[in-house]
């Protein structure tokens, strides 16, 4: 019912904010993540495990087109491991996952520019626990989608935030905010980016684990637009 709702809204304000042009854009982000937190299989009880310090990264890749009422579209893989020990007991925990994201644009001008939208992360992972047992990480969540940007008449600087909440899995969130300079070239425009992101994944039997993990960090990135 929630992802009805949503849709429903996004639907009645697209057509008077969609993208007037055909445009394509990429991306590419280096996170230097610290993980605090415990895990363990579903059956059992968590253990908080001190987590080796870790880049992680993410690529992502989206469509925007003037169509009303057809969303675009934004393809993105996160990569997120880390390694963590508890005396004699170890765990390597792998929540990559591949995101599809159909997002509408309900502001796009020179000064400010929000879209919301709905994603279907589907996690490609798992959970490796010492000394032999193994949970594969395959199941998705939907999330809610938000980003806004905001500039100043004059200058290349922006500022940014984007946010993704689970629905069904509502305390598992992932959010980064920061700031970012513009370069506008004749055929292609760079967006040099840095800022702070946080993951938040905390979920219980959810495939075959428990878990209440937070990886957070500064990062930076670049983004080029078509």
């Amino acid at each position: 019912m929630k992802k009805l709702l949503l849709v429903t809204t996004l639907l009645a304000c697209s057509s008077a904010q969609a993208a007037t042009v055909l445009g394509a854009k990429v991306g590419i982000d280096g996170w230097n993540a610290k993980t605090s937190g415990g895990v363990a299989t579903a059956n059992n009880n968590e253990v908080d495990y001190k987590f080796d310090d870790k880049t992680q990264g993410r690529i992502w890749a989206a469509v925007e087109h003037p169509v009303p009422l057809i969303p675009n579209v934004m393809l993105s893989a996160n990569r997120i491991k880390m390694d963590g020990k508890q005396g004699a007991s170890t765990v390597n925990a792998d929540l990559s996952s591949i995101d599809a994201t159909a997002y509408y644009e309900l502001l796009d001008n020179d000064l400010v520019s929000l879209d919301a939208g709905i994603t279907f992360r589907k996690f490609n992972g798992e959970f490796g626990f010492s000394p032999t047992s193994k949970v594969d990480l395959d199941k998705h969540l939907w999330m809610g989608y938000g980003s806004a940007s905001a500039s100043l008449p004059g200058i290349d600087f922006f500022a940014f935030a984007d946010l993704q909440v689970g629905l069904d899995e509502s305390k598992v969130y992932d959010g980064q905010v920061g700031l970012g300079y513009e370069i506008d070239g004749l055929a292609l425009d760079y967006r040099f980016r840095a800022g702070y992101r946080e993951y938040n994944f905390d979920v219980n039997r959810f495939s075959g684990v428990n878990a209440n993990l937070k990886t957070n960090g500064v990062f930076l990135g670049l983004e080029i637009d078509f």
